[in-house]
């Protein structure tokens, strides 16, 4: 697992109601941020974050603020490559 520094996630009523469109709350993408496996580089400096929350894996976009501020642009169940890095990561992590 990754440790991601955020100070704080921006949420409106907009992108509430975008990713309850995918079935998420935010809390449980708050959770898939806590629990971030990997992540990469979206365009527009956007920051990909690719974690758990229960048995779903949620990939999350965010848009980075001033003073350590995420804004969440979308999140959603990660895609079928999302998951195999996913998986790929977990099965390496332990065999530590």
């Amino acid at each position: 697992m990754i440790k991601v520094l955020l100070n704080q996630l921006v949420w409106n009523d907009w992108n509430i109601e975008h990713i309850k469109k995918h079935s998420l709350t935010p809390k449980q993408v708050e959770e898939s941020i806590l629990k971030v496996v990997t992540y990469k580089k979206g365009y527009n400096n956007r920051l990909i974050l690719i974690g758990r929350s229960g048995n779903r894996i949620i990939s999350t976009i965010l848009s980075r603020k001033s003073g350590g501020k995420y804004y969440v642009v979308t999140a959603r169940d990660a895609d079928k490559k999302e998951r195999r890095k996913i998986y790929e990561k977990e099965k390496n992590n332990s065999k530590i």
